[in-house]
């Protein structure tokens, strides 16, 4: 259930089983790692919430999840990739 040090980008999709949208194992992989390995850091503040940075507890990467299809029901299925201290520190403005 870690991630993997050449993991960059989890990307989840939604796929059509028997006539109703489900959630791929990449979201539900991304789900089980936001609620119980990676350590939530704090919401962005522009992003009303759809956009949470995470740190991984092991590597110290930063983890921003989003939901790059928010057009979608629900924000469409959620991304989870990695983002530079530098990046992490600007965007979500901490030390």
């Amino acid at each position: 259930m870690k991630l993997q040090p050449s993991e960059v980008e989890l990307v989840g999709n939604w796929v059509v089983v028997s006539g109703r949208l489900q959630r791929d194992a990449t979201c539900e992989r991304i789900e089980q790692l936001t609620a119980h390995y990676l350590r939530r850091v704090t919401d962005s503040k522009q992003g009303g919430g759809w956009e949470t940075l995470f740190q991984d507890p092991d590597d110290g990467r930063f983890w921003e999840r989003t939901y790059p299809q928010g057009e979608m029901h629900g924000g469409g299925p959620p991304r989870l990739s990695v983002l530079r201290p530098e990046e992490a520190r600007g965007k979500y403005q901490i030390s």
